[in-house]
C-alpha cells in the first residue's frame, strides 16, 4: 500500500509539474484548469493522509508555508552589481569603444534583452532543487525569500532535463504582468480590499511578506537572465548558450532576448523595443545589453559597484501634463529646504504622481515657475517624479510666485543660503530641528546604513514627537516600558525593534561612517574612508589635508568630514554609540602601502586608450589624489592630445608631466590596467 501510495503521489507530482510548466513559463496549457484543480486536490488530500511522504519540492508547497517572525540575511556568493546607464547612441558606443579598449580590438557579439521594471533576485539550486533565494539586497547581502518565492508558480521548485549542474545561481526579475496587475486590483476594489500602487512596487512589496500565503495571493512571474556562479564541471561559452540551457531545465526566460552581432544591430533591437514598448506585457524601463561572450566578460571584469561587461540603455522618461496647486517646503537631514511641487494627482510612469520635487530656488527660477501654472511632469523607474517645464501659455493670470521662507517651517529657525551654495538650509543644528532629527534618524536606519528593520518613517516620527529620541544613540538606550506606551506598538512589535536594534550593533566600519550621515559622504566614500583609516581614531584625528590623500575625498568633502567631528555634539554621539556596543571587524589600514599614497596627479588633454574617469579609477586605485589644477604639490601631470593650460602651468612649476604612452606603460608595471 505503502509503495502504490508513493507511486501516485510521484505521478502527481510529475503530472502537475509539467501543466504548471506548460501554463506559466510555456503560455501553452495543455489541459482545463478545471483539469489541474482535480489533479491538485488529489495530491493536497493523498499528501495529508500520508505527511510522511510529503517533499519540499511537492506542487503542495506553493500555497505557502507558516508565516515567518523575520528575514535571515544571505551573503551572496557572488555580488549582484548595478548596472552602467546610457541614455543615447553615443554613450552606448563609448561603453562599447572602453570594451574593445580592454579587449584589444576583438571582436564582441552582444546579447539584448528588454530591462524588466521588477525585482532582482538570487535562485540556487542543489541537485536540481530549489534550495535558496534571496533578494538583491545592498548588493553583498540580501534577504532569504526562499519560502516567498516557492509560491510563485513560474519558478521550478525541481528542474527538468539532464546537464543540470551540482549547485548553481540564476539570477532572474520577479514582476508582475500588467494584465495581472489591471485583474489584481479589481478584484481588490470589487472585496473593498487594498489595491496595489504600480506593478513593481506591488512585486517588491510581495516578496517581503513575512505570511508565504500572502504572497502566494500575488500574480508574480520571473524572467532569469543570467547564471550568478556555478559548481561543478558546466561551463556555458556565452551568455545566449547560458539562456538557452536554463530554458531547456524549465526556467523562465525572455523570448526577446536576441543575440546581434554589432553595436549597430544593438542600437535596432534598442530602437524596435522601444516602438513596440506598450504591446509588451510588462513594464520596461529600457534595454540590457551585454557582451555576449563568457570569457570576454570575465576579462573586462568590473569596477566599483558595476560590471564593465553589460549596460542598460535607458528609454526617456515618461511624462505627462498637470496642473501645480501649490508649493510645500521639506526639511531634509542636512537641513537643506526643498520646495515640493504640490500636484493635481496625474497618472505617470506606471504610478499615479502628486508631488514632484522642485530641488532648489534656482530651479523654480530657471522654470519660471508659479502656483497654478500647467506644467509637463516627468518620471522615469523609480527616481522621484520632477517638473520637466511650464506651459506658459497656460499661466492663469493671477498665478503668485513663489518665494523662499525666512525661517524653517519645522523649528521656525532663520532660514540661510550659504555663499556659493544652490541650496537653503535650516540654520539650527540637527539636534534643535525635529525634521532634521527624523531624516537623521532615517538615514541612520536605513538598509545601507545600520540597517534597522522595523524603525520605518511613522515609528521614527513618534519617537522624536514624544521625546523618547533626538540622536541615533538615544535609539540603543530604548527599552519595553519606552515603546510599550507609545499608540499601537504592542509587547511583540517592541520586543522585535530591540531585537533589531541590538543585532545592528554588529555592523562594518563603512556602514557606521555612512550611517552618521556626514554631509556630501555617500556610500562609496564612506567605504574608502573606511579602508584608508582602518578605524575610527584615526578617521576622527585626520586633518583635511591627510583626508584630501583617500581616493573619492576632494577638498570640499574633506572640510565636511574636519567640520562634522571637530563638533563637540557630533563626537559625543559617536562616543555614546560605541559606548552602546555599536562595533565592527577590525581591518588593516591599507591606503600607506599604496605606491602612490600621499601624491596628488593631474590628468590634461585627450586619452585614447582610456576615458579620463577610467584613468582616475587607475590612480586612485593605486592611492594618489586626483586634482583639477596643477600646483606647486602636483606630483606628476598626465598630458594627453589637446593638452592646455595645465600642461603649460606643470611646465612652469616643473613638474613632471608623462604622456599617455608613458602612463600606460606606468599602469603595466604597477599591475593596473
Amino acid at each position: 500500500m505503502g509503495d502504490e501510495v508513493q507511486a501516485r503521489l510521484e505521478g502527481l507530482r510529475a503530472q502537475l509539474d509539467h501543466h504548471n510548466h506548460c501554463y506559466h513559463v510555456l503560455d501553452a496549457p495543455e489541459i482545463a484548469d478545471a483539469e489541474y484543480d482535480a489533479l491538485f486536490d488529489e495530491l493536497i488530500a493523498l499528501e495529508a493522509a500520508h505527511p510522511e511522504h510529503i517533499t519540499q519540492d511537492s506542487p503542495s508547497r506553493r500555497v505557502g508555508a507558516a508565516p515567518l517572525a523575520e528575514f535571515a540575511a544571505v551573503t551572496h556568493e557572488v555580488a549582484m552589481l548595478s548596472l552602467e546607464k546610457t541614455a543615447t547612441p553615443e554613450e552606448l558606443n563609448d561603453w562599447a569603444n572602453r570594451c574593445r579598449t580592454r579587449l584589444g580590438d576583438e571582436i564582441m557579439a552582444f546579447c539584448c534583452e528588454p530591462k524588466i521594471d521588477g525585482v532582482a533576485v538570487a535562485l540556487i539550486y542543489e541537485h536540481g532543487r530549489l534550495a535558496q533565494a534571496a533578494t538583491r539586497g545592498d548588493g553583498r547581502t540580501g534577504e532569504d525569500i526562499t519560502a516567498n518565492v516557492r509560491t510563485i508558480p513560474a519558478v521550478p521548485l525541481r528542474l527538468r532535463g539532464d546537464g543540470v549542474p551540482t549547485r548553481f545561481e540564476v539570477r532572474g526579475e520577479v514582476y508582475i504582468a500588467r494584465r495581472d496587475f489591471a485583474a489584481f486590483n479589481e478584484r481588490a476594489q470589487q472585496r473593498g480590499e487594498r489595491t496595489l500602487v504600480n506593478p513593481r512596487n506591488g512585486a517588491a512589496g510581495s516578496l517581503r511578506q513575512l505570511d508565504p500565503k500572502l504572497t502566494a495571493s500575488r500574480p508574480l512571474t520571473i524572467y532569469c537572465y543570467s547564471l550568478g556562479w556555478v559548481e561543478g564541471d558546466w561551463r556555458p561559452q556565452t551568455q545566449m548558450e547560458a539562456l538557452e540551457w536554463l530554458a531547456a531545465w524549465g526556467l523562465r526566460t525572455n523570448p526577446e532576448a536576441t543575440l546581434v552581432a554589432d553595436l549597430d544591430a544593438c542600437q535596432d533591437y534598442i530602437d524596435d523595443i522601444a516602438q513596440r514598448r506598450g504591446s509588451l506585457a510588462y513594464d520596461i524601463d529600457g534595454v540590457v545589453v551585454k557582451v555576449n561572450a563568457l570569457d570576454q566578460q570575465q576579462r573586462l571584469g568590473a569596477v566599483t559597484r558595476k560590471p564593465r561587461w553589460a549596460v542598460a540603455y535607458k528609454y526617456p522618461a515618461q511624462e505627462a501634463t498637470t496642473q501645480v496647486l501649490g508649493v510645500e517646503f521639506q526639511v531634509g537631514r542636512t537641513g537643506a529646504i526643498t520646495p515640493v511641487a504640490k500636484l493635481q494627482p496625474v497618472f505617470v510612469g506606471g504610478v499615479t504622481v502628486s508631488n514632484a520635487t522642485l530641488h532648489n530656488m534656482d530651479e523654480v527660477a530657471r522654470l519660471d515657475l508659479r502656483i497654478g501654472d500647467r506644467v509637463m511632469v516627468r518620471r522615469a523607474g523609480d527616481v522621484i517624479p520632477q517638473v520637466a517645464s511650464v506651459i506658459t501659455e497656460q499661466r492663469p493670470a493671477d498665478a503668485p510666485t513663489i518665494e523662499l521662507p525666512e525661517s524653517c517651517p519645522a523649528c521656525a529657525s532663520p532660514v540661510v543660503r550659504p555663499e556659493g551654495e544652490a541650496v537653503a538650509r535650516c540654520s539650527a543644528a540637527p539636534t534643535r530641528c525635529p525634521a532634521q532629527r527624523k531624516e537623521g534618524l532615517r538615514h541612520f536606519a536605513s538598509r545601507l546604513a545600520m540597517d534597522i528593520e522595523g524603525l520605518g518613517e511613522k515609528l521614527i516620527d513618534q519617537l522624536v514627537e514624544n521625546g523618547l529620541v533626538r540622536t541615533p544613540a538615544d535609539l540603543y538606550r530604548l527599552r519595553d516600558k519606552n515603546l510599550s506606551e507609545l499608540p499601537r506598538m504592542g509587547e511583540k512589535s517592541a520586543h522585535n525593534l530591540l531585537d533589531a536594534l541590538q543585532a545592528s550593533k554588529s555592523t562594518t566600519l563603512a556602514r557606521f561612517i555612512y550611517a552618521l550621515g556626514i554631509h556630501e559622504v555617500g556610500e562609496a566614500t564612506a567605504q574608502s574612508l573606511a579602508n584608508h583609516f582602518g578605524g575610527l581614531d584615526a578617521l576622527c584625528a585626520a586633518t583635511p589635508e591627510v583626508l584630501e590623500v583617500v581616493p573619492d575625498v576632494g577638498p570640499i568633502v574633506a572640510e565636511k568630514v574636519t567640520a562634522y567631528f571637530d563638533d563637540p555634539d557630533n563626537r559625543a554621539v559617536v562616543e555614546e554609540l560605541v559606548k552602546a556596543g555599536v562595533a565592527w571587524p577590525a581591518i588593516e589600514a591599507a591606503a600607506d602601502s599604496l605606491p602612490l599614497a600621499g601624491q596628488t596627479w593631474v590628468l590634461t588633454g585627450a586619452l585614447k586608450r582610456m576615458s579620463r574617469n577610467e584613468a582616475k579609477e587607475k590612480l586612485t586605485g593605486l592611492g594618489a589624489k586626483v586634482a583639477g589644477s596643477v600646483s606647486g604639490k602636483t606630483a606628476q601631470v598626465v598630458a594627453g592630445p589637446g593638452a592646455g593650460s595645465k600642461l603649460a602651468k606643470a611646465e612652469q612649476l616643473a613638474v613632471p608631466v608623462m604622456d599617455e604612452a608613458g602612463f600606460m606603460d606606468f599602469l603595466s608595471i604597477h599591475n593596473a590596467l
